[in-house]
């Protein structure tokens, strides 16, 4: 044991001995140099994308104007949509698919974290009433973030969906939707586009009139066919004129989001050159005077 003990010391110490400290020191001229031209490439590189973002804005801003006409008669049906925060857990189904929409690419602020933090919410409040919930993710982003924290949950996800959105997009999607056995509601979250600087986290709530305790549309006659069968036909085509309206106002939102990323990204890097300029500005008049200093002592030794 001793013998143990002294070799375990004798390590010790060697490896001390052999110890050396890290020292920082300032930053040379050179590096401080290639920090300044690395962010200046950065800001041309956000400044790009900014302007990129501001041309495919208007055109998604055109197909939102079109695509709200073209919903509007839906929420006769399903009721307007309402903000995440403030949905009642209460009027849920026991069974609801939620399709929350996300992007596909990265760089756009908190668009995709915004529905990732108010679905984590709306979990616990369904777990704690007992109600069960399926996640069918839209976007790479919510896929990503969502499985991880909501992993038990998530059935289903569709990526890399072709832009710009088209109904043809949103029939398939809907058909996907239901695929899925046991829902007695459809929940879409996305943002809702308000101005090129603001969006909301907003939730539209789908019900399945066909399948419903209660009979709908006792008012009006169906023929030729039966009502179960117009009822069912009303619930698709509903479900995808929403989900297209859905796709559309999220588009925008990510674009005028992305925008604002990129200039706040470029405001930052135009800041940061600033910095870094004034310090290689220091550090090359320290070292000009060091020198001057080094040249006159020199000249002073020389006389004495």
């Amino acid at each position: 044991m001793n013998s143990i003990l002294i070799r375990n010391q004798a390590l010790k110490n060697s490896v001390l001995s052999n110890y050396t400290p890290l020292l920082r020191g300032m930053a040379t001229e050179k590096q401080i140099l290639g920090r300044i031209n690395a962010t200046k490439n950065i800001s041309k590189i956000t400044k790009s994308m900014k302007m990129v973002s501001a041309a495919k804005l208007r055109g998604d801003q055109e197909r939102l104007m079109a695509a709200r006409p073209f919903y509007k008669w839906t929420e006769s049906l399903t009721g307007p949509p309402i903000l995440l925060d403030d949905l009642d857990v209460n009027n849920l189904a026991p069974h609801t698919l939620i399709v929350p929409i996300t992007s596909d690419r990265g760089l756009c602020g908190g668009i995709n974290s915004t529905i990732t933090r108010g679905l984590k919410k709306l979990e616990i409040k369904m777990k704690a009433q007992g109600k069960d919930l399926t996640l069918l993710i839209l976007g790479e982003k919510g896929r990503a973030q969502l499985s991880r924290a909501l992993g038990p949950s998530c059935d289903r996800s569709c990526t890399e969906i072709d832009i710009p959105y088209t109904f043809a997009t949103s029939s398939a999607l809907s058909s996907e939707i239901l695929k899925t056995p046991g829902v007695d509601a459809v929940c879409i979250i996305y943002n809702s586009f308000r101005s090129a600087i603001a969006y909301d986290t907003t939730v539209k709530t789908i019900f399945n009139m066909a399948s419903a305790e209660e009979e709908p549309m006792v008012e009006y006659e169906f023929e030729p066919d039966t009502k179960s069968e117009v009822l069912q036909d009303m619930y698709e085509y509903t479900l995808a004129t929403q989900l297209y309206h859905s796709l559309m106002e999220n588009a925008t939102s990510e674009q005028s989001s992305r925008m604002n990323a990129m200039e706040n990204a470029s405001k930052n890097a135009g800041e940061m050159i600033d910095s870094l300029t004034l310090l290689y500005n220091r550090a090359r008049q320290s070292r000009i005077t060091t020198e001057l200093i080094e040249i006159i002592s020199g000249a002073a030794a020389l006389e004495n």
